[in-house]
């Protein structure tokens, strides 16, 4: 069992999401990076999908109660296993009795918690990620407090060798595949949405401006700030179907990324999508960061997505079937 001893809000149980109901409004949820969390799975031998705690306030502080190996995966928190310091991106066994804190990373938005076996709440709709737009889902459909208690799904402790076992981060193992510009701008891939011919004056500063993520983004959506961009004729539109990645440009001007928990429909018109294998790069940009949109095709996206996979296909490969005990 894991105790909860220092939370803040936002803190929640997520997995890879909740796949399939998006036509009867209920939204995916999720990790908002979904690589750290796959990543943290493959380190202990758990499935992909196994439910993990997502950590974006600080500082966070758990007691756990019996043997368990985790994983740290996502942002840096400059992560302490009773009061010593462990690496990013590790897996290793605790003890019970031990207490782990994640202080406030740098450079980057979200850590993960992973845990041999995956922490076990209610599944809901094929998922136990927190939907705290629906309430539901997760622990009780809420962030994560002071004092909660999560248990961990039955599953043998992952035999991991004496000292814990690490991998280098996807920023840094895939720097050629996803880029970052020499001042530290976040470049976003993105192809050109329904609704892009109706920008065609003001298109080029879509792509060619950098955007700051604004202090109005959360889960559902990160809010651009830069110059503002109208299409040419305003257009009446009917509501249609949204998932993440889409990119909206509402009367203001200023475009509205959809993140994990997107909204399930929307009208406002569509001037392009970030390509899904990007996501987890925005996932982990902080408030007040700066992206740029880099104008990208399918043929972009399926070279990323398999340059991901190699990665996956790697850490496999090193971690190979975990023995259990």
């Amino acid at each position: 069992m894991i105790e909860i001893i220092a939370s803040g809000p936002l803190n929640t149980v997520q997995d890879l999401g909740r796949r399939g109901h998006r036509n009867i409004g209920v939204a995916s949820a999720g990790a908002m990076d979904s690589v750290a969390l796959r990543v943290g799975n493959l380190l202990l031998g758990n499935d992909a999908d196994s439910a993990a705690i997502e950590v974006q306030t600080f500082p966070f502080k758990v007691r756990f109660t019996r043997t368990l190996a985790i994983a740290l995966t996502g942002a840096d928190c400059k992560a302490r296993l009773d009061g010593k310091p462990l690496m990013p991106w590790w897996a290793l066994t605790v003890q019970a009795g031990q207490e782990l804190e994640l202080g406030f990373p740098k450079g980057a938005a979200r850590g993960y918690l992973c845990v041999s076996g995956g922490i076990d709440v209610p599944v809901l709709m094929g998922s136990r990620s927190t939907s705290l737009r629906g309430n539901f889902g997760g622990l009780q459909g809420r962030s994560l407090a002071v004092g909660d208690r999560l248990t961990v799904c039955a599953a043998a402790v992952a035999q991991l060798p004496a000292g814990g076992i690490g991998v280098a981060p996807p920023s840094t193992a895939l720097r050629e595949h996803f880029p970052v510009a020499e001042d530290g701008t976040l470049l976003l891939r993105a192809i050109p949405a329904g609704e892009y011919e109706l920008f065609a004056a003001d298109a080029e500063r879509f792509w060619a401006q950098s955007w700051k993520i604004s202090a109005q983004s959360n889960r559902t959506g990160y809010r651009l700030s830069g110059l503002a961009i109208q299409p040419h004729t305003v257009v009446e539109m009917r509501s249609y179907g949204l998932v993440p990645g889409i990119v909206q440009v509402p009367p203001a001007g200023e475009p509205i990324i959809q993140m994990s928990d997107a909204n399930t429909a929307g009208g406002y018109p569509k001037i392009a999508g970030v390509i899904e294998v990007d996501l987890w790069r925005l996932g982990q940009a902080a408030i007040g960061s700066k992206i740029r949109l880099v104008k990208a095709d399918t043929t972009d996206a399926l070279r990323a997505e398999r340059a991901l996979d190699g990665y996956f296909t790697d850490i496999q490969r090193l971690v190979g079937p975990l023995a259990r005990h």
